[in-house]
């Protein structure tokens, strides 16, 4: 059976991604349960750093100017990490990658983009940032350069809101 997918309706434009249920059944699942519960629609994308990643997901950033925005969970509270020797998924451009606070089982509803190779979030690399891949922009990765590069404050926060409108999740 194919792996699920995910359009994402953004204020900017549309991508899909490819959710790689197949070999990350705990972090793909949380995801896609959120997705099609409606948990995503509305937030803002609440952290952007050109040549590195564009970070989506905590329910503080509803209101673009949150200064919580970032340190929200999911309702279901965290994930167990999914580190699987048969799937060794890098962080290369255009990969979904669950966020974490560094601490061992700490991811839950925030993920990130990455516009770039960050092998060193690999969890089967040396180092203390660990990040599992979940899955992968196959169509509009424009559309993730575009948020990548729009202008943000001090806080990495964009200027102009950009809004995640609607996430619909196909094949699951």
């Amino acid at each position: 059976m194919a792996n699920p997918t995910a359009t994402f309706e953004t204020s900017l434009g549309t991508f899909t991604a490819e959710l790689f249920a197949d070999v990350m059944p705990i972090t793909a699942g949380n995801f896609i349960k959120l997705a099609k519960e409606g948990f995503y629609n509305g937030l803002h994308f609440h952290r952007v750093i050109p040549n590195f990643m564009i970070q989506f997901g905590c329910p503080h950033s509803k209101d673009p100017q949150s200064r919580r925005a970032g340190t929200g969970d999911s309702p279901y509270g965290r994930i167990q990490d999914e580190h699987p020797a048969n799937a060794k998924l890098s962080n290369e451009p255009g990969t979904l990658s669950m966020a974490n606070t560094g601490q061992p089982n700490s991811g839950s509803c925030q993920f990130f983009i990455n516009t770039v190779h960050n092998s060193y979030l690999d969890f089967f690399t040396p180092g203390p940032s660990k990040h599992p891949v979940f899955g992968k922009v196959t169509q509009g990765m424009d559309v993730v350069n575009k948020i990548g590069s729009t202008k943000t404050d001090a806080g990495d926060r964009p200027s102009t809101p950009v809004q995640m409108v609607k996430i619909t999740i196909n094949g699951a």
